[in-house]
């Protein structure tokens, strides 16, 4: 794995660094395009996997500009590419999206930043002895209802006990206890393996049990 993404970024670094320089860029200067493409796509698919930052709509726009980099990247090195071959010719709109390149990275590398950070007007401000009692506001907080496991395998039950009444007696597979519990795919896979258990268990004492 260590070969492959160091090849494929000294590749990569190779491609963007040619083509800014078939766009005019001046030679000390032409190594800043990979650098800006290649960082902004590993910062970008950082906050996106990563998670760090809670906020949905950060990952979101994380997840569309690194994958909005990496097709850069990709534009730009097979750009780069066909122009050396003497299959593309450099003109004016390929001098001005190279150009660009930084200019909007920066930007949205701000916007991105500015998502991903909880600024002070996203809590309520706190109240200072001027403001007085009266402009004190109430700030309710939902508590969340915990699900002990006890609970969970008794709804378990409910839900089996329904989809068995309303098809003629087919237990109910793991998919439908997601659906109907609002639970993770594993704990709906242990609640399952659980209520075949008991519907074993049961069966085999109506066996056992001595008929008259």
């Amino acid at each position: 794995m260590s070969v492959a993404a160091i090849s494929a970024a000294v590749a990569s670094f190779a491609g963007l660094r040619g083509l800014a320089q078939v766009a005019r860029w001046p030679d000390r200067l032409a190594w800043l395009l990979p650098v800006t493409i290649d960082a902004y796509a590993m910062t970008s698919a950082r906050v996106w996997l990563a998670g760090t930052h809670g906020r949905g709509r950060a990952r979101r726009f994380a997840r569309a500009n690194a994958i909005g980099a990496i097709a850069t990247s990709i534009v730009g090195n097979a750009g780069y590419h066909l122009v050396a071959a003497g299959l593309v010719a450099i003109s004016w709109p390929i001098v001005v999206l190279v150009g660009a390149v930084p200019a909007a990275v920066l930007g949205l590398t701000a916007h991105l930043h500015a998502l991903g950070t909880v600024t002070a007007t996203d809590r309520d401000p706190a109240p200072t002895a001027k403001d007085g009692p009266q402009t004190r506001t109430r700030v309710r907080t939902r508590r969340t209802k915990s699900r002990t496991d006890a609970n969970l395998l008794n709804s378990a039950r409910e839900a089996d006990a329904r989809h068995r009444a309303a098809h003629d007696g087919r237990p109910i597979s793991r998919d439908g206890l997601r659906s109907a519990l609002r639970i993770a795919g594993p704990k709906a896979t242990e609640l399952r393996r659980i209520l075949a258990a008991e519907t074993a268990d049961s069966t085999d004492r109506k066996e056992a049990s001595p008929r008259p």
